[in-house]
This record gives structure tokens, C-alpha cells and sequence, in this order.
């Protein structure tokens, strides 16, 4: 009796077992991807996700940042999968730390820096040295210590010769969406801010030139702690891929020069 009632709890035990690995769910039935992603790329990536989606069946959260802070959340452990940033110093920098799966690193977009100004704005500047009038009393930048696209502007406007002069008059936005949303409800007059984050007609825009400050090559790469390696890999080959360079040159991008 005692050796039929033992073998009936390991047929148990093992039946449990095969249904709990039976009823695993694979990969693509997990939780959704996660991207760390720079503040420029929202609009972008609105379309870059779904359309992956599409393709894969794999769906998507963006997760949009200053890069510098998206960076530190990864030091500290964020559950994402993969990491987009608008330079590419922060991807360097944690790969160096040994945080990035190895040979994932790499340049997806080159970015162009504008100086915008808002539907409806009576304001002229026919060029960059024109916000030295005092009509633009309120010039919105993201802080160049977190955000590229903020150093980009710094550096254009020293080259410029014009830093010292409206230095006083700027206010600093956490990412360049709360750089660009400064000017949106009036709380500024111009702002500089990706030309991906421009919509078509939306208020005038002068684009500053390349020569002006370093290249903002934008990096990628996938999170060494995240379970999801496999769809990680297919999201950052999408990216690279020609249909996704055509998307991202379609939202104010460059391709990137070859690595």
C-alpha cells in the first residue's frame, strides 16, 4: 500500500511539473519590449512601433527621456530592453561599464538641430544671429548637461559668437519635448529642438547648420539584463534596416555614415 501511494504522489509531482513547463509562455508571449528612448524620437518612434508591430507581432512601450537620465536609470537597474539615445557617448559608457550585450552597439540616426518658432508668432528672424533682439526675451533650450541636443545648441551658439549675449535669457527644459512645449504655450518665444519633433506646417523653422557643433549621431543598444534578447536583436535590426531608416528619415533624420 505504501509503495502504490508513493508512486502516485511522483506521477503527481510529475505531471505538475510537466504542466507548469507545458504552460511556460515562449518568448513572444511575454511582456511587451520595453525602449528607453530620447525625448526626440516620440514622435518618430509613434510610427516606427506600430509598424514593427506589425511585422513582428511583438508590441512595443516607449519609455522618452533626457538621455542622460535614461543612462543613470539603466545604471540603476530599469527593467528595459533596449536603450535609444540621442548621442552616443551614454551608449559608449554603458557598454564600457559592461551594462549593453555585447556587439549590440550601434549608430541608427543622425540628428538635425532647428531653431523654431510657433503658429502664429509675429516675431522675425531671417537667421540664428536674429534672437539677439530684445524681443525674444525667452529663449528655451534643454539642458545641455542631460540632453545633446541642448550641448548642440550651446556649441552652435558659441560658435555663433552670441552665447554670452542671451545666455541670461534662456530657460533650460528637462528633454527637448519640455523645451519645445516652453514655446508651445507661450512661456518662450523660440526654442531649439530636433526637427524631428517639427510637424509639417507647424510654425517656422530655421535649421542650424551641421558646422556648428559636433554631430549628433544618435546610438542604440540592448540592455544586457533583459530576458527579452531575441525580440531586443529584431527591434534593433528593424531600426537598421532600410524600411526603418526610411521612416526615420521621413520624421527629420539623417542616415548615419556607414560605422
Amino acid at each position: 500500500m505504501k509503495q502504490v501511494l508513493v508512486t502516485g504522489v511522483c506521477l503527481l509531482l510529475i505531471s505538475l511539473v510537466g504542466l507548469s513547463c507545458h504552460e511556460k509562455p515562449s518568448q513572444n508571449q511575454a511582456s511587451d519590449l520595453t525602449i528607453a528612448a530620447a525625448a526626440n524620437l516620440t514622435d518618430a518612434f509613434a510610427e516606427v512601433g506600430p509598424r514593427f508591430t506589425s511585422k513582428t507581432g511583438i508590441k512595443v512601450v516607449f519609455s522618452f527621456g533626457a538621455t542622460a537620465d535614461l543612462a543613470k536609470q539603466i545604471e540603476n537597474g530599469a527593467p528595459f530592453d533596449v536603450f535609444a539615445a540621442a548621442d552616443s557617448e551614454h551608449v559608449e559608457q554603458l557598454e564600457a561599464k559592461g551594462l549593453l550585450t555585447p556587439g549590440s552597439r550601434a549608430i541608427y540616426a543622425r540628428g538635425r538641430l532647428v531653431m523654431w518658432l510657433p503658429p502664429g508668432s509675429t516675431l522675425r528672424a531671417d537667421r540664428i544671429e536674429d534672437i539677439t533682439a530684445k524681443s525674444f526675451e525667452r529663449i528655451a533650450i534643454a539642458k545641455p548637461d542631460v540632453a545633446p541636443y541642448g550641448r548642440a545648441t550651446v556649441e552652435s551658439l558659441r560658435a555663433l559668437g552670441i552665447w554670452n549675449e542671451i545666455e541670461s535669457r534662456v530657460i533650460y527644459g528637462q528633454n527637448v519635448s519640455q523645451t519645445k512645449q516652453y514655446v508651445a504655450t507661450g512661456n518662450a518665444e523660440v526654442a531649439f529642438i530636433p526637427l524631428a519633433l517639427v510637424k509639417t506646417g507647424e510654425g517656422r523653422y530655421l535649421e542650424v547648420s551641421d558646422e556648428l557643433h559636433r554631430p549628433i549621431d544618435q546610438a542604440l543598444g540592448i540592455v544586457k539584463d533583459s530576458t527579452k534578447q531575441a525580440s531586443a536583436r529584431q527591434f534593433v535590426d528593424f531600426l537598421l534596416s532600410p524600411e526603418g531608416r526610411e521612416l526615420m528619415t521621413q520624421k527629420g533624420y539623417r542616415i548615419p555614415p556607414p560605422n
